[in-house]
């Protein structure tokens, strides 16, 4: 397994989230990555390699230019209007919504937030901008590592992505890491992937990005979205548009459902996956499905994860598993190399 480390996702940390008025401690900290790296080491999986910067080209083949933009120079700009900014997060306090218009750039910075984000839980920090362009970097390489010959990769990396949509971000989600290397693989190439989110939360991003497409079947287990961020997607409905009609495909689940229903959901992912024969998949892996998490949490335990990896094994794919979810507890990085390791040692 050839990781692909972030040695950037230091610099971001968030001050605190605005939930419900309150501020609170952001829960997306440098440690989620430290437990993960730590146990990569110990069981010497493989090779960990730091990314070669992918061009801001590659960044456009899934993200609006503008926001690009946005985001590339929004905490600069925000730190210029008053002294005491560098000293607080950036949060929006509007929304374009419903019948108000988002096809025009406000010139207040503070509408700009609102116009490219879509919740107050995903503040704008110093180091926002280093830490998901290395990300998305990590994800390319990975993506890349499949199409020079390396049966599985891992793009270890925070932020996460799968909540950042085409021009948008949230969920603490910024740039779209698994979309990236999903993309990455079409311009390489391939005429067909597969991306399958088993994160706790829907991979609301991802889904939107490619929703209208036939090119890439997008797969997604998670909690049931009326109890659950994102809430306004991730319904068994939502099957896809257009020319992606039936190639959208989404398993919500109540919360507090056991294993045993979990790997059911998740045999008849494979199955629709393996019908739709890609010539790669990408994992977005989050591990806040385990029994134990403070933000999610299904009934999976430390060897459900093993037992994930291999059966992904077995679809026989070149696969690229990009990291999202999960708190940091102390078996984070167990459950997570666990996957690594049960796809590395089935076959």
């Amino acid at each position: 397994m050839l990781t692909f480390f972030n040695e950037q996702h230091g610099q971001l940390r968030p001050r605190h989230e605005l939930v419900q008025g309150h501020a609170v401690p952001g829960h997306d900290t440098p440690d989620r990555i430290d437990a993960i790296l730590a146990e990569l080491g110990r069981r010497g999986l493989g090779r960990i390699v730091t990314p070669h910067g992918v061009p801001l080209m590659s960044l456009e083949r899934v993200h609006a230019p503008r926001y690009l933009h946005f985001l590339r120079h929004a905490w600069s700009e925000w730190a210029a209007q008053s002294p005491d900014h560098a000293q607080r997060d950036a949060f929006a306090s509007q929304w374009p919504v419903r019948t108000l218009r988002a096809d025009i750039e406000p010139e207040d910075l503070g509408a700009r937030l609102g116009l490219y984000s879509i919740d107050t839980t995903t503040p704008l920090t110093a180091g926002t901008w280093v830490a998901a362009k290395t990300g998305a970097d990590c994800a390319v390489n990975a993506a890349h590592a499949l199409r020079v010959g390396e049966r599985g990769s891992f793009a270890l990396t925070r932020p996460p992505g799968h909540h950042a949509g085409a021009d948008f971000f949230g969920g603490g989600c910024y740039l779209n890491n698994a979309a990236l290397a999903a993309q990455h693989l079409l311009d390489d190439g391939l005429q067909r992937v597969a991306v399958l989110d088993v994160d706790y939360h829907h991979g609301s991003g991802t889904q939107g990005i490619f929703y209208d497409r036939a090119d890439v079947l997008c797969l997604s287990i998670h909690a049931e979205p009326r109890q659950v961020y994102p809430f306004y997607s991730g319904h068994a409905d939502e099957t896809g548009d257009r020319a992606g009609h039936g190639y959208n495909v989404n398993l919500p689940l109540p919360a507090r459902t056991t294993a045993q229903a979990w790997f059911t959901a998740l045999e008849t992912a494979c199955v629709r996956l393996s019908m739709y024969r890609p010539e790669a998949l990408v994992v977005a892996l989050g591990a806040n499905t385990f029994q134990g998490e403070a933000h999610g949490g299904f009934g999976l335990g430390g060897g459900d994860f093993l037992r994930l990896g291999e059966r992904l094994a077995w679809l026989n794919l070149p696969t690229c598993f990009v990291f999202e979810g999960g708190s940091a507890l102390r078996e984070l990085g167990t459950n997570v190399v666990n996957v690594l390791e049960g796809f590395e040692t089935a076959l």
